[in-house]
């Protein structure tokens, strides 16, 4: 599956905040934009093992877009 994700800038720490608005409270960071969309890569991932795990349903995207806010 794929779903939107959106980096941002953290103006505060120099990295990279990033989010999945598909997944309600699925956020992660990174130093570099790189180490962000893996992050939220892996975030994502547990986010869908627990949803499982719960027996609650997934949501679906039919595309991924990355989206960088400057």
């Amino acid at each position: 599956m794929k779903y939107k994700v959106i980096v941002e800038p953290d103006f505060e720490d120099s990295g990279y905040i990033v989010s999945c608005p598909s997944l309600p409270g699925c956020h992660s960071q990174g130093n570099t934009e790189e180490e962000a969309l893996k992050n939220i890569e892996e975030a994502i991932i547990g986010y869908l093992k627990s949803l499982k795990k719960h027996n609650q349903p997934v949501p679906h995207e039919t595309e991924i877009d990355i989206a960088v806010a400057v």
